[in-house]
């Protein structure tokens, strides 16, 4: 009996273009990221989207990552952090009202110059992913929107719904990750300069992998 392919078989043959080892890994590690997310107790609108920003992250660094098999590392790390940003973002929003006393209280209470510039960062992607997704197919759209569930759409929902194959949904959707990718949306995002210089650098976005 043939061994399973290990992670860092995947990594080489998804580099490679290889549509199959992508939708392994992502079949792999989708239950890990999950359950990260899960921890935190976002709301599913915001779950989602930090399922996403965790792939999305993946597709455009899978080649920076050194080592392989800290892919698990990697994945879980990104998801808490992007969990945390989150939350972060979330209260930030909750707990400022720009006709309260908050802005005549302590200047502590406000948010710095820094947490601004990562929640206009992390806004500024979630429309990028928005507006990208917008410009997908419908149905590659609506496959991505379900796979990116929290917790996921079942493939037999999914076939039923989308009236595919459930052995076209994995290959399906790894090029549907990649189109993503390549939308006008998402090539002006990595291409714009960081808002209030977050980044410390020069040119567009750029996510360091661990």
């Amino acid at each position: 009996m043939d061994e399973p392919p290990t992670v860092l078989s995947l990594v080489a043959a998804a580099r490679d273009g290889d549509a199959g080892a992508w939708d392994a890994l992502v079949e792999e590690f989708l239950p890990l990221v999950h359950g990260v997310v899960r921890r935190f107790r976002l709301s599913p609108a915001d779950a989602a989207d930090v399922n996403q920003t965790v792939w999305l992250r993946l597709v455009e660094h899978l080649d920076d990552l050194r080592d392989p098999r800290a892919l698990p590392g990697w994945l879980a790390t990104t998801a808490r952090r992007e969990a945390l940003r989150a939350v972060e973002s979330g209260r930030r929003t909750t707990s400022i009202d720009p006709q309260g006393p908050a802005l005549d209280g302590v200047p502590g209470d406000l948010p710095g110059e820094a947490d601004v510039a990562e929640a206009l960062l992390r806004d500024e992607l979630r429309r990028a992913v928005r507006a990208g997704l917008a410009e997908l197919p419908a149905q590659r759209r609506r496959l991505l929107e379900m796979l990116m569930d929290d917790p996921p759409v079942p493939y037999d929902e999914i076939s039923s719904t989308l009236k595919i194959p459930v052995g076209s949904i994995g290959p399906t959707r790894a090029r549907a990750l990649r189109q993503l990718r390549d939308t006008r949306a998402m090539r002006a995002y990595t291409a714009s300069p960081d808002p209030a210089g977050a980044s410390g650098g020069e040119g567009g976005h750029h996510v360091p992998v661990q």
